[in-house]
């Protein structure tokens, strides 16, 4: 495959991030030839038309095709077969985080990554529309779209993360537009990664400065990760590039040891890691970032301002004073909080625990678990049955190196302490090994069986070192 034909695929990914159907605004606009008007085509979506008709089975809507989007869908339909699911995502096609990295730097073809949204719906038996969430009214349970409005009995909403650019630009639209334009971070948007994509490429090196935002972040990309793969790609390529990574956190975390040794051992020469680099200041257009550790004018940059919910969260009004921009739900059953018949899944969820890991890993594993188990939740309650309590896991593989393929490990196991709390037990795994890089593709594959094909193992089967 070649890369003009990868640059394709990821381009209709970007062409849906673009606002949908520019030419439907509303035909009551005022103007003076109003009166002589051609009718209005019926086929052209309108928010206040029915996207759906009604049907006989419950209904249940999922806002947003993620990971945990995804897998809602394809376990209800395994889990909860007389239900009518409906899956609404703004993008035509989807596009894994996951192994991203790797195919920013040609390690990886994007036909890997990138599954069609409609073929995978009319495989599984799940609807799908292409539609930006305009409304979320939970009071009277309707979603409504660029394209229409749709009632439901049950709401999932995976609504992943939004930047938090006010942080850094307050009101200033100009310079949030030129930061994400520019240097974008490429975390959300699938136009995101092909923006930087085209970057790397045309790099002839120079200063690269990679700000990380402070926790909680998603993960993956991780940009520990992504900082190791370009510089394995500058020293692959020969490209006089220098990679300055500016941490808001005291050291590296997680997989501390592991990173700080590929970046000493593999590339000593291409990367300097910078801890507590609280972002004070930065100009996109002179290409400055002031931190509190320190100034840096960039050649080129990863922007990557702090991250919280997802707009979906907001306009189901979800997020509260008291949730630092995150979504709140119940802890184990991701329930919002004071509506029984909606959730909320993945990157956008708010604390977990009152100790001191709060929050879940934002990571795709992550957002599959509880897709999983809020798909359970609603199977047991439409059956009658009062749903068990159950914690997901997470698992996430670094990759360090393209040659030899080496990767790092993090896990994650969950249960309950004493007073009833959620709690977290860490593994890292430091030594970069080709076992790893292997097993990050062996981990990819079992996750997009399940999301597209409909397979999912009742465990995944971890390789043999998990504890």
């Amino acid at each position: 495959m070649t890369f003009d034909r990868r640059t394709f695929i990821a381009a209709s990914a970007a062409t849906a991030a673009a606002p949908l159907l520019p030419a439907c605004a509303s035909p009551g606009t005022s103007n003076a030839a109003a009166t002589d008007a051609a009718p209005y085509p019926a086929f052209i979506g309108k928010s206040t038309q029915t996207l759906l008709p009604r049907g006989k089975a419950p209904r249940i809507v999922i806002c947003g095709g993620g990971w945990g989007g995804l897998t809602t869908a394809a376990n209800l339909r395994q889990l909860a077969p007389q239900a009518e699911v409906v899956l609404l995502d703004r993008n035509p096609v989807f596009f894994s985080s996951p192994l991203s990295n790797m195919w920013l730097v040609n390690m990886v073809d994007g036909e890997l990554l990138t599954h069609d949204y409609l073929r995978v719906a009319n495989k599984l038996g799940y609807k799908f529309f292409q539609a930006e969430v305009q409304q979320i009214d939970r009071d009277r349970r309707i979603v409504t779209t660029s394209v229409g409005t749709l009632d439901y009995d049950w709401l999932v909403l995976a609504p992943g993360i939004r930047y938090n650019y006010e942080s850094w630009f307050g009101n200033d639209r100009q310079a949030a537009d030129a930061a994400r334009t520019r240097f974008p971070s490429a975390y959300a948007s699938n136009s995101e990664f092909l923006t930087l994509k085209r970057a790397l490429h045309n790099f002839k090196g120079g200063e690269l400065v990679m700000n990380l935002p402070p926790p909680p972040q998603r993960c993956p990309p991780s940009p520990y990760e992504r900082a190791c793969l370009i510089a394995w790609h500058f020293k692959t390529n020969k490209i006089k590039g220098h990679i300055t990574i500016l941490d808001h956190k005291p050291s590296i975390m997680p997989i501390g040891q592991g990173y700080k040794l590929a970046f000493e051992e593999l590339y000593k020469d291409f990367i300097t890691y910078v801890p507590n680099a609280h972002v004070q200041e930065v100009d996109p257009f002179n290409q400055r970032i002031r931190t509190a550790a320190g100034d840096h004018k960039f050649d080129h940059a990863i922007l990557m301002a702090p991250h919280k919910a997802g707009d979906l969260a907001w306009l189901a009004g979800t997020v509260s004073k008291t949730s630092d921009g995150w979504a709140d739900m119940d802890e184990v059953t991701m329930q919002i909080k004071g509506d029984e018949r909606a959730y909320v899944i993945g990157d956008a969820i708010a604390a977990v625990s009152t100790l001191p890991f709060r929050y879940y890993p934002k990571s795709a594993h992550i957002a599959n678990r509880l897709g999983r188990i809020v798909a359970y939740q609603i199977s047991e309650k439409l059956a009658g049955r009062a749903p068990e309590r159950r914690l997901p896991d997470n698992l996430c593989y670094m990759v360090v190196n393209g040659t030899p393929g080496q990767a790092l490990n993090v896990q994650f196991d969950y249960d309950f302490d004493a007073q009833g709390r959620v709690r977290q037990v860490q593994r890292d795994y430091n030594e970069r090994t080709p076992a790893l890089f292997k097993d990050d593709f062996r981990w990819a594959d079992f996750m997009f069986e399940e999301m597209f094909a409909g397979i999912a193992p009742p465990v995944l089967p971890y390789p043999a070192y998990r504890a």
